[in-house]
C-alpha cells in the first residue's frame, strides 16, 4: 500500500514550485527511508515468526516478552539511526548529488527524515507483532487508511495549500 502512496507524491512534487528540486529532494528521501525499512522489516518478520510459534505452543506469556523485546529493538534502532542521520545530515545528500542545492534541502529535511525513520522502525516492529497474533487484516486496513486517507490529502494540504512543498508532502508520508 504504501509504495504507491509515495510514488504519487513524488508524480505531485513535480507540480510544486520548481519540480526538479522538489522531486529531487523527495525521491532521496524515499530512497533513503526504502534503504532503511530493511532493518525495521527484518526485525518484524522475526517478530511475526516468534510470537506466532509461541502463541500456537500456548506460551502467551512467552509471546508478550518477546514484543516487549521487539518493541525495544525497534526503539533502540530508530534512535541509533536518527543519531546517525542528524550527525551526518549535511553530508547525507552528497550520497545522492552533488548539486549544493539538493544536498542543502536535503540536510534541512533530514529532522523529518528522522521522524519518518522512527515511525518506520515502529511500524515494523509492529506490523510483525500484528502478523505473528493473526492480525494481518487488521494491519492492511490501518496501512490503507494511514496513508490514503489521511497521509495524501495531509499531504497535499501541507505541500500545497500552506506552501511547504517537498517537506509538506514529504509531512503527509
Amino acid at each position: 500500500f504504501e509504495w504507491w502512496s509515495f510514488e504519487i507524491l513524488t508524480l505531485l512534487a513535480g507540480l510544486l514550485p520548481n519540480p526538479q528540486l522538489e522531486t529531487s529532494v523527495l525521491s532521496v528521501c524515499l530512497n533513503t527511508t526504502t534503504l532503511h525499512y530493511f532493518i525495521p522489516y527484518a526485525v518484524g518478520a522475526s517478530a511475526s515468526t516468534r510470537v506466532s510459534n509461541e502463541l500456537g505452543a500456548g506460551n502467551p506469556k512467552t509471546a508478550k516478552g518477546a514484543v516487549r523485546v521487539v518493541v525495544i529493538i525497534g526503539i533502540a534502532e530508530a534512535i541509533i539511526v536518527s543519531t546517525f542521520f542528524l550527525c551526518f545530515r549535511n553530508i547525507l545528500g552528497y550520497a545522492y548529488s552533488n548539486d549544493e542545492q539538493v544536498v542543502n534541502y536535503i540536510a534541512k529535511m533530514v529532522p523529518l527524515l528522522c521522524v519518518s525513520v522512527s515511525a518506520d522502525s515502529l511500524i515494523g516492529a509492529l506490523s510483525g507483532i500484528a502478523r505473528g497474533g493473526g492480525f494481518q487484516e487488521m494491519g492492511a486496513y490501518v496501512n490503507l487508511g494511514a496513508y490514503y486517507i489521511v497521509g495524501i490529502p495531509l499531504g497535499l494540504l501541507l505541500g500545497f495549500h500552506l506552501k511547504l512543498n517537498a517537506k509538506g508532502l514529504w509531512m503527509g508520508t
